[in-house]
Protein backbone atom coordinates (compact mmCIF):
# COMPACT_ATOMS: atom_id res chain seq x y z
CA UNK A 1 0.00 0.00 0.00
CA UNK A 2 1.22 3.67 -0.86
CA UNK A 3 2.09 5.23 2.21
CA UNK A 4 3.01 8.86 -0.09
CA UNK A 5 0.05 9.57 -0.92
CA UNK A 6 -2.03 12.13 1.24
CA UNK A 7 -5.15 11.13 3.22
CA UNK A 8 -7.93 13.86 2.73
CA UNK A 9 -11.82 14.39 3.35
CA UNK A 10 -13.98 14.65 -0.01
CA UNK A 11 -15.56 17.86 1.54
CA UNK A 12 -11.81 19.02 0.38
CA UNK A 13 -12.00 18.39 -3.39
CA UNK A 14 -16.12 18.00 -4.37
CA UNK A 15 -18.49 21.23 -3.43
CA UNK A 16 -22.05 20.55 -3.31
CA UNK A 17 -23.83 22.18 -6.46
CA UNK A 18 -28.09 22.89 -5.74
CA UNK A 19 -29.04 24.67 -8.85
CA UNK A 20 -32.26 25.58 -8.93
CA UNK A 21 -34.00 25.16 -12.29
CA UNK A 22 -36.40 28.71 -13.24
CA UNK A 23 -39.62 28.53 -15.15
CA UNK A 24 -37.95 28.99 -18.31
CA UNK A 25 -34.47 27.82 -18.78
CA UNK A 26 -36.40 24.23 -17.36
CA UNK A 27 -38.37 23.79 -20.56
CA UNK A 28 -37.47 21.05 -22.82
CA UNK A 29 -34.88 19.06 -20.61
CA UNK A 30 -35.33 16.08 -19.58
CA UNK A 31 -35.39 14.56 -16.05
CA UNK A 32 -32.82 12.35 -15.21
CA UNK A 33 -32.56 9.68 -12.62
CA UNK A 34 -30.04 7.34 -11.40
CA UNK A 35 -30.15 4.20 -10.13
CA UNK A 36 -27.17 1.18 -9.31
CA UNK A 37 -27.31 -0.54 -12.84
CA UNK A 38 -27.88 2.31 -15.43
CA UNK A 39 -26.11 5.00 -13.33
CA UNK A 40 -27.70 8.31 -14.88
CA UNK A 41 -30.46 7.92 -17.23
CA UNK A 42 -33.24 9.75 -18.46
CA UNK A 43 -36.28 8.53 -16.69
CA UNK A 44 -39.22 9.25 -19.22
CA UNK A 45 -41.18 11.18 -16.31
CA UNK A 46 -42.84 13.93 -17.96
CA UNK A 47 -41.47 17.28 -16.01
CA UNK A 48 -44.41 18.99 -13.71
CA UNK A 49 -45.31 22.89 -15.25
CA UNK A 50 -43.51 24.19 -11.94
CA UNK A 51 -39.64 23.49 -12.95
CA UNK A 52 -38.76 24.98 -9.66
CA UNK A 53 -39.53 21.72 -7.73
CA UNK A 54 -36.45 20.43 -9.87
CA UNK A 55 -32.81 20.57 -9.43
CA UNK A 56 -30.31 21.39 -12.65
CA UNK A 57 -28.34 18.13 -13.91
CA UNK A 58 -25.22 19.13 -15.44
CA UNK A 59 -22.49 17.39 -17.74
CA UNK A 60 -20.08 15.57 -15.42
CA UNK A 61 -22.44 16.14 -11.92
CA UNK A 62 -21.85 13.23 -9.58
CA UNK A 63 -25.62 12.79 -8.12
CA UNK A 64 -27.07 10.48 -5.68
CA UNK A 65 -30.74 9.49 -4.25
CA UNK A 66 -29.88 9.75 -0.56
CA UNK A 67 -32.26 7.40 0.57
CA UNK A 68 -30.64 4.55 -2.02
CA UNK A 69 -27.13 4.98 -2.03
CA UNK A 70 -26.74 1.50 -0.04
CA UNK A 71 -27.34 -0.15 -2.92
CA UNK A 72 -25.43 1.63 -5.18
CA UNK A 73 -28.53 4.39 -7.14
CA UNK A 74 -25.07 6.70 -7.16
CA UNK A 75 -23.89 8.10 -10.63
CA UNK A 76 -22.10 10.05 -12.95
CA UNK A 77 -23.75 12.10 -15.26
CA UNK A 78 -21.98 11.99 -18.79
CA UNK A 79 -20.62 14.64 -21.11
CA UNK A 80 -24.08 15.09 -22.98
CA UNK A 81 -26.34 14.34 -19.69
CA UNK A 82 -27.99 17.47 -19.81
CA UNK A 83 -30.83 17.64 -17.50
CA UNK A 84 -33.24 18.71 -14.56
CA UNK A 85 -33.75 15.95 -11.58
CA UNK A 86 -35.36 15.95 -8.28
CA UNK A 87 -34.52 18.21 -5.52
CA UNK A 88 -34.48 14.77 -2.79
CA UNK A 89 -31.11 14.38 -4.97
CA UNK A 90 -27.29 15.02 -3.47
CA UNK A 91 -25.61 16.86 -6.80
CA UNK A 92 -22.07 17.25 -6.15
CA UNK A 93 -19.38 18.49 -8.28
CA UNK A 94 -15.13 17.57 -7.86
CA UNK A 95 -12.34 20.25 -8.15
CA UNK A 96 -9.98 20.52 -9.89
CA UNK A 97 -7.91 18.32 -7.33
CA UNK A 98 -9.65 15.19 -7.95
CA UNK A 99 -10.24 13.18 -11.46
CA UNK A 100 -13.88 12.42 -12.01
CA UNK A 101 -13.80 9.14 -13.25
CA UNK A 102 -11.09 8.50 -10.44
CA UNK A 103 -13.74 9.27 -7.85
CA UNK A 104 -16.58 7.60 -9.29
CA UNK A 105 -14.26 4.62 -9.50
CA UNK A 106 -13.38 5.05 -5.62
CA UNK A 107 -16.73 5.72 -4.91
CA UNK A 108 -18.00 2.37 -6.81
CA UNK A 109 -15.59 0.72 -4.97
CA UNK A 110 -15.34 -1.80 -2.10
CA UNK A 111 -14.00 0.33 0.28
CA UNK A 112 -16.12 3.31 -0.60
CA UNK A 113 -19.26 1.49 -0.68
CA UNK A 114 -18.24 0.45 2.55
CA UNK A 115 -17.26 4.40 3.86
CA UNK A 116 -21.30 5.52 2.14
CA UNK A 117 -22.38 2.63 3.92
CA UNK A 118 -21.05 3.74 7.45
CA UNK A 119 -21.00 7.28 7.20
CA UNK A 120 -25.28 6.82 5.57
CA UNK A 121 -25.73 5.04 8.92
CA UNK A 122 -24.65 7.52 11.88
CA UNK A 123 -27.48 9.40 12.87
CA UNK A 124 -28.77 10.60 9.45
CA UNK A 125 -32.73 11.06 9.01
CA UNK A 126 -33.70 7.87 7.94
CA UNK A 127 -30.50 6.42 6.86
CA UNK A 128 -29.95 9.26 4.49
CA UNK A 129 -26.39 9.94 3.19
CA UNK A 130 -26.50 13.91 3.49
CA UNK A 131 -24.00 15.75 1.33
CA UNK A 132 -22.36 16.75 4.83
CA UNK A 133 -21.91 13.07 5.64
CA UNK A 134 -19.97 12.23 2.21
CA UNK A 135 -17.50 15.10 3.52
CA UNK A 136 -16.61 13.10 5.99
CA UNK A 137 -15.45 10.14 4.22
CA UNK A 138 -11.61 10.04 3.62
CA UNK A 139 -9.41 8.92 0.61
CA UNK A 140 -5.75 8.45 -0.24
CA UNK A 141 -5.17 10.96 -3.07
CA UNK A 142 -2.30 10.42 -5.75
CA UNK A 143 -1.14 13.18 -8.10
CA UNK A 144 -3.41 14.43 -10.18
CA UNK A 145 -1.66 12.65 -13.44
CA UNK A 146 -1.17 9.47 -10.81
CA UNK A 147 -4.97 9.34 -10.83
CA UNK A 148 -5.28 9.64 -14.66
CA UNK A 149 -2.90 7.11 -15.15
CA UNK A 150 -4.47 4.66 -12.94
CA UNK A 151 -8.14 5.21 -14.35
CA UNK A 152 -6.70 4.58 -17.43
CA UNK A 153 -5.04 1.56 -16.51
CA UNK A 154 -8.34 0.07 -14.84
CA UNK A 155 -9.96 0.45 -18.25
CA UNK A 156 -8.01 -0.89 -19.78
CA UNK A 157 -7.80 -4.14 -17.67
CA UNK A 158 -11.80 -3.73 -17.88
CA UNK A 159 -11.74 -3.83 -21.84
CA UNK A 160 -9.84 -7.10 -21.66
CA UNK A 161 -11.96 -8.54 -19.36
CA UNK A 162 -14.92 -7.57 -21.19
CA UNK A 163 -13.74 -9.12 -24.37
CA UNK A 164 -12.84 -12.37 -22.64
CA UNK A 165 -16.47 -12.52 -21.80
CA UNK A 166 -17.41 -11.67 -25.19
CA UNK A 167 -15.06 -14.13 -26.60
CA UNK A 168 -16.95 -16.94 -24.16
CA UNK A 169 -20.51 -15.64 -25.41
CA UNK A 170 -19.63 -16.40 -28.78
CA UNK A 171 -18.19 -19.70 -28.72
CA UNK A 172 -21.52 -20.73 -27.10
CA UNK A 173 -23.18 -19.27 -29.89
CA UNK A 174 -21.32 -20.15 -32.29
CA UNK A 175 -21.54 -24.44 -30.39
CA UNK A 176 -25.22 -23.59 -30.47
CA UNK A 177 -25.64 -22.08 -34.38
CA UNK A 178 -23.52 -25.96 -35.20
CA UNK A 179 -26.46 -27.48 -33.07
CA UNK A 180 -29.23 -26.06 -34.91
CA UNK A 181 -27.23 -26.35 -38.78
CA UNK A 182 -27.46 -30.05 -38.23
CA UNK A 183 -30.84 -30.17 -37.06
CA UNK A 184 -32.03 -28.26 -39.86
CA UNK A 185 -29.99 -30.64 -42.38
CA UNK A 186 -31.45 -33.55 -40.72
CA UNK A 187 -35.10 -32.40 -40.63
CA UNK A 188 -35.51 -30.31 -43.67
CA UNK A 189 -32.69 -31.18 -45.87
CA UNK A 190 -32.65 -34.93 -45.44
CA UNK A 191 -36.11 -35.38 -44.40
CA UNK A 192 -37.74 -35.39 -48.02
CA UNK A 193 -36.28 -38.87 -48.53
CA UNK A 194 -37.81 -40.27 -45.40
CA UNK A 195 -41.20 -41.73 -44.64
CA UNK A 196 -44.32 -39.65 -44.16
CA UNK A 197 -46.65 -40.59 -41.11
CA UNK A 198 -49.34 -39.33 -39.34
CA UNK A 199 -49.13 -37.92 -35.77
CA UNK A 200 -51.79 -39.78 -34.82
CA UNK A 201 -50.45 -42.75 -35.72
CA UNK A 202 -47.52 -41.62 -33.55
CA UNK A 203 -48.39 -40.20 -30.56
CA UNK A 204 -50.81 -40.48 -27.45
CA UNK A 205 -51.23 -37.66 -24.62
CA UNK A 206 -51.72 -38.55 -21.59
CA UNK A 207 -54.89 -37.55 -19.73
CA UNK A 208 -54.75 -38.46 -16.02
CA UNK A 209 -54.90 -35.90 -14.11
CA UNK A 210 -54.31 -35.19 -10.24
CA UNK A 211 -54.79 -32.62 -6.75
CA UNK A 212 -50.74 -32.29 -6.57
CA UNK A 213 -51.94 -30.98 -3.31
CA UNK A 214 -52.50 -34.73 -1.95
CA UNK A 215 -49.27 -36.32 -0.22
CA UNK A 216 -48.71 -38.72 -2.54
CA UNK A 217 -48.02 -36.10 -5.13
CA UNK A 218 -46.84 -33.40 -3.76
CA UNK A 219 -43.57 -34.14 -3.10
CA UNK A 220 -43.02 -35.44 -6.92
CA UNK A 221 -41.37 -33.12 -9.45
CA UNK A 222 -43.64 -30.69 -10.95
CA UNK A 223 -42.56 -29.48 -14.34
CA UNK A 224 -44.03 -26.24 -16.03
CA UNK A 225 -42.54 -24.36 -19.50
CA UNK A 226 -39.80 -22.06 -17.11
CA UNK A 227 -38.09 -25.91 -16.25
CA UNK A 228 -37.81 -26.05 -20.00
CA UNK A 229 -34.73 -24.48 -22.36
CA UNK A 230 -35.76 -23.18 -25.70
CA UNK A 231 -34.70 -25.39 -28.74
CA UNK A 232 -32.54 -27.11 -27.11
CA UNK A 233 -34.56 -30.44 -25.66
CA UNK A 234 -32.75 -29.48 -22.01
CA UNK A 235 -34.78 -29.89 -18.63
CA UNK A 236 -33.34 -26.97 -16.38
CA UNK A 237 -33.92 -26.86 -12.30
CA UNK A 238 -36.96 -28.18 -11.47
CA UNK A 239 -38.86 -27.94 -8.01
CA UNK A 240 -41.76 -30.20 -6.14
CA UNK A 241 -45.03 -29.35 -6.64
CA UNK A 242 -45.78 -28.24 -2.60
CA UNK A 243 -42.38 -26.24 -3.01
CA UNK A 244 -43.92 -24.44 -6.06
CA UNK A 245 -47.06 -24.02 -5.04
CA UNK A 246 -48.99 -25.90 -7.37
CA UNK A 247 -52.96 -25.78 -6.55
CA UNK A 248 -55.20 -26.65 -9.52
CA UNK A 249 -55.03 -30.19 -11.03
CA UNK A 250 -51.99 -31.35 -13.03
CA UNK A 251 -51.01 -34.28 -15.77
CA UNK A 252 -49.24 -36.76 -14.23
CA UNK A 253 -46.77 -38.41 -16.46
CA UNK A 254 -44.31 -41.42 -15.81
CA UNK A 255 -40.69 -42.20 -16.75
CA UNK A 256 -40.41 -42.49 -20.58
CA UNK A 257 -42.64 -39.25 -21.59
CA UNK A 258 -42.41 -36.66 -23.81
CA UNK A 259 -43.08 -32.87 -22.27
CA UNK A 260 -44.31 -30.15 -25.15
CA UNK A 261 -44.94 -27.02 -24.30
CA UNK A 262 -48.23 -26.17 -26.05
CA UNK A 263 -47.99 -22.62 -25.26
CA UNK A 264 -45.85 -20.22 -27.82
CA UNK A 265 -44.92 -23.19 -30.07
CA UNK A 266 -42.11 -20.33 -31.32
CA UNK A 267 -40.07 -21.58 -28.03
CA UNK A 268 -39.36 -25.04 -29.37
CA UNK A 269 -39.52 -26.56 -25.81
CA UNK A 270 -39.89 -30.43 -25.62
CA UNK A 271 -38.06 -32.65 -23.33
CA UNK A 272 -37.81 -36.65 -22.67
CA UNK A 273 -37.92 -37.17 -19.13
CA UNK A 274 -37.27 -40.81 -17.52
CA UNK A 275 -38.88 -40.11 -13.98
CA UNK A 276 -42.23 -39.76 -12.43
CA UNK A 277 -43.98 -36.13 -11.78
CA UNK A 278 -46.41 -34.05 -12.75
CA UNK A 279 -46.77 -31.10 -15.25
CA UNK A 280 -48.79 -27.99 -16.01
CA UNK A 281 -51.97 -28.32 -18.21
CA UNK A 282 -50.16 -25.82 -20.67
CA UNK A 283 -48.05 -29.10 -21.28
CA UNK A 284 -48.96 -31.58 -23.50
CA UNK A 285 -47.35 -35.11 -21.37
CA UNK A 286 -46.92 -37.34 -24.76
CA UNK A 287 -45.90 -41.32 -25.21
CA UNK A 288 -44.96 -42.39 -28.35
CA UNK A 289 -46.78 -45.79 -29.56
CA UNK A 290 -45.07 -46.57 -32.73
CA UNK A 291 -42.40 -49.19 -32.20
CA UNK A 292 -40.87 -47.71 -35.40
CA UNK A 293 -39.95 -44.49 -33.82
CA UNK A 294 -37.43 -43.27 -31.01
CA UNK A 295 -38.81 -41.55 -28.74
CA UNK A 296 -35.97 -39.04 -28.58
CA UNK A 297 -36.09 -38.76 -32.16
CA UNK A 298 -39.86 -37.46 -31.81
CA UNK A 299 -38.99 -35.37 -29.02
CA UNK A 300 -36.37 -33.45 -31.66
CA UNK A 301 -39.15 -33.72 -33.87
CA UNK A 302 -40.75 -31.35 -31.95
CA UNK A 303 -38.41 -28.37 -32.31
CA UNK A 304 -37.23 -29.10 -35.71
CA UNK A 305 -37.80 -26.09 -38.12
CA UNK A 306 -40.85 -28.12 -40.01
CA UNK A 307 -43.16 -28.81 -36.88
CA UNK A 308 -42.31 -25.29 -35.14
CA UNK A 309 -43.62 -23.56 -38.83
CA UNK A 310 -46.75 -25.82 -39.00
CA UNK A 311 -47.37 -25.20 -35.02
CA UNK A 312 -46.40 -21.24 -35.39
CA UNK A 313 -49.25 -21.11 -38.71
CA UNK A 314 -51.92 -22.71 -36.79
CA UNK A 315 -51.42 -20.96 -33.65
CA UNK A 316 -50.36 -17.73 -34.21
CA UNK A 317 -53.73 -16.00 -35.15
CA UNK A 318 -54.80 -15.86 -31.31
CA UNK A 319 -53.84 -13.60 -28.66
CA UNK A 320 -51.68 -16.15 -26.59
CA UNK A 321 -50.27 -18.55 -29.20
CA UNK A 322 -51.12 -22.23 -28.39
CA UNK A 323 -51.65 -25.42 -30.33
CA UNK A 324 -54.66 -27.63 -29.70
CA UNK A 325 -54.93 -31.44 -29.68
CA UNK A 326 -56.40 -31.64 -33.03
CA UNK A 327 -53.72 -29.43 -34.35
CA UNK A 328 -50.88 -31.11 -32.93
CA UNK A 329 -52.12 -34.73 -34.17
CA UNK A 330 -52.89 -33.08 -37.65
CA UNK A 331 -49.17 -32.87 -38.26
CA UNK A 332 -47.60 -35.32 -40.48
CA UNK A 333 -43.64 -36.03 -39.81
CA UNK A 334 -40.94 -37.64 -41.18
CA UNK A 335 -38.70 -40.01 -40.49
CA UNK A 336 -35.54 -42.42 -41.50
CA UNK A 337 -34.53 -45.83 -40.14
CA UNK A 338 -34.24 -46.94 -36.70
CA UNK A 339 -31.07 -47.23 -36.99
CA UNK A 340 -30.92 -43.50 -38.51
CA UNK A 341 -32.70 -42.23 -35.88
CA UNK A 342 -30.49 -43.88 -32.94
CA UNK A 343 -27.87 -41.90 -35.62
CA UNK A 344 -28.92 -38.69 -35.73
CA UNK A 345 -30.30 -38.28 -31.76
CA UNK A 346 -26.35 -39.55 -30.52
CA UNK A 347 -25.36 -36.66 -33.04
CA UNK A 348 -27.26 -34.01 -31.40
CA UNK A 349 -26.95 -34.86 -27.79
CA UNK A 350 -23.27 -35.40 -28.42
CA UNK A 351 -23.53 -31.41 -29.83
CA UNK A 352 -25.66 -30.33 -27.26
CA UNK A 353 -23.14 -32.09 -24.48
CA UNK A 354 -20.67 -29.82 -25.35
CA UNK A 355 -22.92 -27.02 -25.48
CA UNK A 356 -23.58 -27.33 -22.23
CA UNK A 357 -19.72 -28.04 -21.47
CA UNK A 358 -19.23 -24.73 -22.55
CA UNK A 359 -21.79 -23.24 -20.69
CA UNK A 360 -20.53 -24.41 -17.70
CA UNK A 361 -17.13 -23.33 -18.25
CA UNK A 362 -18.15 -19.60 -18.90
CA UNK A 363 -20.26 -19.66 -15.47
CA UNK A 364 -17.15 -20.68 -13.94
CA UNK A 365 -15.06 -18.02 -15.71
CA UNK A 366 -17.75 -15.35 -15.54
CA UNK A 367 -17.04 -15.97 -12.16
CA UNK A 368 -13.81 -15.37 -12.10
CA UNK A 369 -14.04 -12.85 -14.14
CA UNK A 370 -16.65 -10.75 -12.13
CA UNK A 371 -13.99 -10.58 -9.13
CA UNK A 372 -11.35 -9.32 -10.99
CA UNK A 373 -12.44 -6.43 -12.15
CA UNK A 374 -13.12 -5.14 -8.19
CA UNK A 375 -9.46 -6.83 -7.04
CA UNK A 376 -8.39 -4.31 -9.81
CA UNK A 377 -10.02 -1.37 -8.26
CA UNK A 378 -8.75 -2.36 -4.60
CA UNK A 379 -5.58 -2.91 -5.79
CA UNK A 380 -5.19 0.83 -7.17
CA UNK A 381 -6.35 2.68 -4.66
CA UNK A 382 -4.00 0.63 -2.38
CA UNK A 383 -1.46 1.96 -4.72
CA UNK A 384 -0.71 -1.48 -5.99
CA UNK A 385 -1.16 -1.43 -9.53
Amino acid sequence: MSNSWPIVRLGEVVREEREPVGSIDGDGLPVLGVTNIKGVTQTGVKASDDRSKYLRLRPGRFVYNPYRINVGSLGLSGPTQNGICSPAYVVFVPTERIDASFLYLFLKSARGNQLINFYGNRGSVRGALRFDDICRIEIALPPLEEQRRLVARIEELAAQIHEARALRSQAIEEAEAVRLSVLHKHFVVEASAWTSISMFDVIEIIDKQVDPTLPEYSQLPHISGENMESKTCQLMPWRTAEADGVKSNNYLFSPGTILYSKIRPYLRKAVYVDFRGVCSADIYPIRVINQNLNPHFVKWTLVAEPFTEYANQLSGRTRMPKLNRKQLFGFTMSYPSLADQHRIVAELEALQAEVDKLKCFQAETAAELDALLPSIIDRAFKGEL
